[in-house]
């Protein structure tokens, strides 16, 4: 149930309307792009749902919270009694689609995507007098593709203040979610930038490209200016209307705001290949393999690659890095220790799988790693006989 923060990449090499001439994007600032003229667009935007009216406490809600949770009751029974109810197919039930609702939307039609589901519960949980905020995740990279485009998956859950006591997550993706990911709190602002980026995206998705263009300029200019995602996208958006001046533009701001954006380093690459300028696509490329390169979530999937390849010294190698950078994940351990046994090294192999066992989070985890080597060596010598 993770939803998909639009970063659009690669793009530009999936097929543009007309090649992206011209060299004068570093030369077009911040306000020409969300002006929207080079679009032919009014600089006036048209009516579009309000930041209130996404986080709007509907009648139905208050409805639903006087039902579920005591008016009086602590705060740790408050959210207990709240989750139990947004959980329970009984009381509430909820199906996963693609759409970025708003929290209202969200829970009439008891439909929406992760995203939409984390704002329906802040929405609730502050009805509820919780002290609920936004939680960005750093979750590992993951792609899909969708409509010629790749999108990267990114996280938000939501994060509850119990004042003396420990703070409570709560996380519609929670068959994935990782106590020890990188979190941090953001504010209302940072959140609906998110929302409407993700909006803008279904809007350029389904073609209407003047919608993506408001949603992405709101997400930027009500929202949060530094917002590195939002300025992808609207470059993405320029670069499907072929004013490749105005892509560049957008892709750079994302840059200046971000300096390891891999998004608007890849489509800058895409971009000046496009173009016929091999010196500045060499250079953004070499950038996107080096930032790659550090990321032990990307040497851990070079390490699987590797592995089923059976180059396992290359394996090796990338876990090894993986394991140095600090992130010890058990999924690495793991990983190492089926590499180790298809050598042939079953000390290693025992060794790296404890290691996995140690690190793991959940007791049913734990259980799986445990009994995993047995039944892989088992099968192993079965198969050398």
């Amino acid at each position: 149930m993770r939803y998909r923060a639009v970063l659009w990449f690669s793009i530009l090499l999936l097929g543009c309307p007309s090649a992206l001439a011209g060299t004068g994007g570093r030369h077009i600032s911040p306000d020409d792009l969300l002006a929207g003229t080079a679009l032919g667009l009014d600089p006036d935007s048209p009516a579009i749902i309000s930041n209130d009216e996404v986080m709007a406490l509907s009648e139905e809600m208050r409805e639903f919270l006087t039902n579920h949770v005591g008016k009086r009751a602590g705060d740790p029974v408050k959210l207990k009694q709240l989750a139990g109810a947004v959980f329970n197919k009984r009381t509430f039930g909820l199906e996963y689609d693609e759409a970025t609702r708003t929290a209202a939307e969200t829970f009439r039609n008891r439909r929406g995507n992760c995203l939409s589901f984390t704002f329906m519960f802040v929405v609730l949980a502050r009805g509820a007098g919780l002290d609920a905020r936004f939680q960005e995740v750093e979750i590992p990279p993951e792609w899909t593709f969708a409509e010629n485009t790749f999108i990267l998956n990114r996280h938000v859950n939501i994060y509850v203040d119990q004042g003396s006591l420990p703070p409570k997550v709560v996380d519609f993706n929670i068959a994935d979610f990782r106590a020890d990911y990188d979190m941090r709190i953001i504010p209302d602002q940072r959140a609906l930038a998110h929302f409407f980026n993700n909006m803008g995206a279904e809007f350029m998705q389904h073609g209407d490209i003047t919608a993506a263009f408001y949603a992405f300029r709101k997400a930027i200019a009500e929202n949060d200016q530094r917002f590195a995602p939002a300025w992808d996208s609207l470059g993405t958006l320029y670069s499907r209307k072929g004013l490749g001046d105005h892509a560049e533009a957008a892709f750079l701001q994302a840059l200046e705001i971000d300096r390891s954006d891999l998004t608007a380093m890849t489509n800058l690459t895409a971009l000046y290949d496009r173009r016929g300028d091999p010196k500045l696509a060499a250079r953004y490329r070499n950038k996107v393999t080096s930032h790659r390169m550090r990321n032990p979530y990307y040497r851990f999937q070079l390490a699987r690659i590797a592995y089923h390849a059976g180059d396992y010294g290359l394996a090796i190698d990338h876990l090894k890095y993986a394991i140095r950078t600090g992130r010890e994940d058990d999924r690495f351990c793991a990983q190492l220790a089926l590499v180790y046994l298809q050598m042939g090294d079953e000390k290693k192999s025992r060794r790296w799988m404890a290691r996995a066992e140690e690190l793991a989070k959940t007791d049913a985890l734990k259980s799986v790693y445990s009994s995993k080597i047995d039944r892989l060596m088992s099968a192993s010598r079965r198969g050398s006989r």
